[in-house]
């Protein structure tokens, strides 16, 4: 199988098992990345105090895993262009697994963020190369299935990561937080070698773009470092100030220089597509309003409501477990009648989801919580496939590496910003020392005045991001505008025709 097929379409026929044992790989390797991410957060505590380290160093953990694995997505989809998407995946895997077992092996929180960093170039790697596999995989009337069964990897993580990481810590200590994940990526590695197709690469040549690549990532890494320290440093802050002021001057310079070079890391020509613009800025409203929405609902329940971290895991059960059988309907939803009216409806779930969680009071009401949860889930459910699925297949096939690391880069960098806004809710409201006591879990016992304050910034946090929401759903009303197949463009448009709308 090659990849010389326009993004959407495959060479693999309708009835063939070979596509399914590729999204089985895919999907496997993407369960493991969400469950690394999230059983990392419960056991915080428990590496903080198992190494002897500060708060500051235990939360690099998780810094580190984004910033590695958002740094590295654009470089990581346009080698898979050029060097093979198998090869690069595998590579991905191999690098993962790796660093999860030296991050179980580590004997010091310095050495344990550094085996982060490997552990997040390797998700980066199969990140960019995953949707593009399942793009050159599945035919258009079977990828939003493909990609809403590929979605449960990321519900189902986000359920069993918790559950097991609180279940080992508790018991065999934290290192098997790392180890629980291994043979679940040795048999990634197996299963890829021996499924995923052998595709050539569509350039014979990398063609390094290294001004872009590095001005990206050093402007990159000095956004989400300011984003992830404000909290410690201070937003207003000599450093953080700079650290914004170096992000803006090299982000501009990125964006000037990608708009010359041959072979660009983040290809603006795809903008041309008026169904990729509009998906980038809607993955970007999206991401900023939805991905913190457990993080925030995490400060209320354990600092407002006085909660346990496993009473507030339980909680927020409700908006991960209805996605699990959910996305696989969105996705066919979105294969049956296009992208545009499943995504609509998810992003107008999720403002509404949005909307009724800013009403939440001093007191425990499951209700209050459950039932926009369940809203907000459905809304994923419908939306997030969908989403993919109308970006994917509007750019070409030479170029579905690239624009699966640019999607995903936006989605990381707006997760980012989701998180700010969270911080700077609870920050409002608590102190800084305080704040990140109570993300471990171990807040204590807030005074009323504290509590009443910590719901009211609760209730702005999910207004600030419902309003995020509903700018996506504006601007996800492009979606509903057909593509448009210029008909026999002559030999001079041929090389533009893939881009055009």
């Amino acid at each position: 199988m090659t990849d010389d097929n326009p993004a959407g379409s495959a060479l693999i026929s309708d009835g063939d098992a070979r596509k399914w044992r590729i999204l089985t790989v895919v999907t496997l390797v993407a369960f493991i990345s969400n469950v690394d991410a999230t059983i990392v957060v419960v056991g915080l505590p428990h590496i903080i105090s198992g190494l002897h380290t500060t708060v500051t160093t235990g939360l690099w953990t998780i810094n580190a895993y984004i910033i590695a694995s958002t740094v590295l997505l654009l470089p990581a989809g346009r080698w898979s262009d050029v060097i093979g998407r198998k090869r690069i995946f595998m590579g991905g895997i191999l690098l993962f697994t790796v660093g999860t077992i030296c991050c179980g092996l580590a004997s010091s929180g310095t050495v344990l963020v550094l085996w982060r960093l490997v552990q997040g170039a390797g998700a980066a790697l199969g990140f960019a190369t995953a949707t593009p596999l399942l793009v050159g995989a599945f035919p258009p009337r079977q990828l939003g299935r493909a990609l809403g069964i590929n979605s449960t990897a990321w519900v189902s993580g986000m359920i069993v990561g918790p559950v097991v990481g609180g279940a080992l810590v508790g018991t065999l200590g934290w290192r098997w937080i790392f180890y629980v994940t291994v043979p679940f990526g040795v048999a990634g590695v197996v299963a890829g070698a021996r499924f995923l197709p052998s595709a050539r690469p569509h350039h014979q040549h990398v063609g390094a773009d290294w001004a872009g690549a590095i001005s990206f990532s050093l402007g990159l890494v000095s956004l989400l470092l300011a984003l992830t320290q404000g909290l410690a440093w201070g937003w207003g802050s000599v450093r953080i100030l700079a650290l914004l002021a170096a992000a803006g001057l090299l982000l501009i310079f990125f964006v000037a220089w990608e708009r010359r070079v041959a072979q660009p890391l983040f290809d603006l020509s795809l903008f041309r597509n008026l169904h990729f613009r509009t998906g980038m800025v809607v993955v970007t409203a999206y991401s900023i309003g939805i991905m913190a929405m457990t993080f925030l609902l995490t400060f209320y329940l354990q600092g407002a409501l006085r909660l346990s971290p496993l009473d507030a895991g339980l909680a927020l059960v409700p908006m991960a477990a209805p996605q699990f059988l959910l996305a696989p309907v969105g996705g066919s939803l979105a294969d049956r009648f296009g992208p545009g009216r499943p995504i609509m409806a998810g992003l107008a779930c999720l403002t509404v989801g949005a909307v009724w969680l800013s009403r939440l009071g001093p007191h425990l009401s499951i209700l209050a919580i459950v039932l926009p949860l369940l809203l907000i889930s459905l809304g994923n459910g419908l939306a997030w496939p969908s989403l993919v699925k109308s970006v994917m297949s509007s750019a070409p096939a030479s170029r579905a590496g690239v624009a699966s690391g640019m999607f995903f880069t936006l989605r990381n960098t707006g997760i980012a910003l989701s998180f700010t806004l969270a911080l700077i809710a609870a920050e409002t409201s608590l102190p800084p020392a305080v704040a990140v006591r109570v993300f471990l879990g171990s807040g204590g016992v807030l005074s009323a005045g504290s509590g009443n304050a910590l719901v009211s910034s609760t209730d702005a946090g999910f207004r600030v991001f419902a309003v995020c929401l509903l700018a996506a759903l504006a601007t996800a009303s492009f979606l509903l505008r057909p593509v448009r197949a210029p008909a026999k463009p002559v030999p001079a448009q041929a090389a533009r025709a893939e881009l055009s709308d």
